[in-house]
């Protein structure tokens, strides 16, 4: 490999070549005037050739000094951003997010962006999954899952009411076959998610419509997808209420029955690692809890209240 001049005079020289001022490039790394003019003469040594025209209080390039302040001024500006970039992800605090797809995609990431209002410093990765978490084999500091809030190993939070209730587009209902009763849903559609498979059968058996094939109809991978079809018109979806509220406001969806069935402690909760008493709650980790408990106690925030 070829010999690297010395780094300290190529910063001598970029600086007063940016300038053409010794005096200013002095001021700019901190150093003297005279120390500027060392280094610089060092590296014309080293290149065996001279880079400035030197005046009276005043300095130009020569050719060749022109030629190479355009070279290295491009690789040393690469290198202060590259270094400028390590530096801020390495301040930046990571914290690892675990959520179901629709959860995600219908409550966390429209809100996301305030909690990086307020918490700028903290990066968020956020990945889906129907997975059970294993904090123990898996990279994940917290995780918004349903259940009854018992899990072994870990802090439970309550996020939000579990509540039931079919929805559909307020252009679905047709002459032929009105909704008056539950029963009648047996000439519709009905629409489900492999997420929560058992969901309309919850909800039909606790209204007394044994007669509807509870598993009849058009099958999705997650309900974000379910609630898609039926705002298309191609069924009717059972949707967990404070992920539909923002449809129900604006009129896209609405409730086709109004019983609304409580499925009480199993629902949303957020959990997270417990850690032993010398390795406490990292501060990303304490920041996003408050933050999501915070967002999900304000009005309006679930169809609920």
């Amino acid at each position: 490999m070829e010999k690297l001049p010395p780094l300290n005079a190529l910063r001598a020289f970029e600086a007063a070549a940016r300038h053409l001022s010794v005096t200013l490039a002095a001021e700019e790394l901190f150093v003297t005037p005279g120390a500027v003019s060392r280094q610089v003469r060092q590296l014309e040594e080293f290149l065996a050739t001279p880079l400035f025209l030197r005046g009276h209080q005043q300095i130009a390039l020569t050719r060749h000094g022109a030629e190479y302040f355009k070279a290295i001024s491009r690789s040393l500006n690469d290198m202060r951003e590259a270094t400028s970039r390590l530096g801020r992800r390495v301040q930046k605090q990571a914290l690892r997010i675990r959520a179901y797809t629709t959860f995600s995609m219908r409550w966390l990431i429209p809100r996301l962006s305030d909690f990086h209002a307020r918490h700028p410093e903290i990066e968020v990765s956020l990945t889906t999954s129907l997975e059970d978490v294993d904090f123990d084999r898996e990279d994940i500091d917290e995780a918004i899952r349903l259940g009854d809030g018992l899990w072994r190993g870990a802090h439970s939070h309550w996020l939000a009411p579990n509540l039931l209730c079919p929805v559909m587009s307020p252009g679905l209902p047709r002459a032929d076959a009105p909704l008056r009763s539950p029963g009648d849903l047996s000439h519709y559609t009905l629409l489900h998610s492999l997420a929560r498979a058992d969901d309309w059968a919850e909800w039909l058996t606790s209204v007394g419509a044994l007669d509807v094939d509870a598993r009849a109809g058009t099958m999705f991978q997650s309900s974000s997808l379910a609630y898609a079809a039926a705002i298309q018109r191609q069924g009717i979806a059972m949707a967990q209420l404070f992920l539909v509220e923002e449809d129900l406001r604006s009129g896209e969806l609405v409730k086709a029955f109004d019983f609304v069935l409580d499925r009480g402690r199993f629902t949303y909760y957020l959990h997270y690692l417990l850690t032993p008493s010398d390795r406490p709650e990292k501060p990303q980790m304490t920041a996003f809890r408050q933050w999501i408990l915070e967002r999900a106690e304000q009005p309006g925030e679930s169809a609920a209240r």
